[in-house]
């Protein structure tokens, strides 16, 4: 690997890990209704198991309801039934058409639950982000060693990945701010 690559495949490593943190705070209930919530579910159709958005389309109509809308109305039940053992702690109610998903409002205890499930995966985030710096860290002294690179240009290649492990921490750190601050909304 090239000795400017180091630094590039540094801070796209820390990019996926990012948007892995994103991705994953997003499936988490809030208390509003986003089809992000039904990400999780698979349905056995024709013949294997999809993705719910695969076979039918996902809306949020309110803050409180998700309407699924199948593609095939031979598909409803087998819907209504993933969604229920999704364990996602929803009760579908099938009208023929559609199927709305009505989502209980969320008490105080299970609010906490959920905020400090946020700061683990968070904090899961922040140890990879710091194992990826370290593995950048080790590629620089590695040819400082190895007499590739000066003194000089290692350094400032570490405190390049420096940079990017501060700027990739902080953005999670928001992530996980505007995420708390969605759940503890009443």
């Amino acid at each position: 690997m090239k000795m400017h690559e180091i630094v590039k495949d540094v801070n796209e490593r820390m990019n996926k890990t990012v948007e892995a943190i994103r991705s994953e705070l997003s499936k988490i209930r809030s208390g509003k209704a986003t089809p992000a919530l039904l990400d999780p579910v698979r349905v056995e159709a024709y013949g294997s198991k999809m993705p719910l958005n695969q076979i039918a389309s996902v809306n949020t109509p309110d803050a409180r309801l998700i309407v699924v809308q199948p593609w095939d109305k031979g598909l409803m039940g087998e819907i209504e039934k993933a969604i229920m053992k999704a364990d996602l702690g929803l009760n579908p109610s099938n009208d023929g058409t559609v199927i709305r998903v009505p989502l209980p409002p969320l008490n105080e205890e299970r609010r906490t639950e959920l905020v400090k499930l946020c700061r683990k995966i968070v904090e899961d985030g922040r140890v990879a982000i710091r194992n990826i710096r370290r593995d950048g860290n080790d590629q620089y002294k590695k040819l400082e060693k190895d007499h590739d690179m000066s003194e000089d240009e290692v350094h400032n290649h570490l405190n390049e990945i420096q940079e990017a492990t501060d700027k990739h921490i902080k953005q999670i750190d928001e992530i996980l701010k505007h995420k708390e601050t969605e759940i503890m909304e009443v």
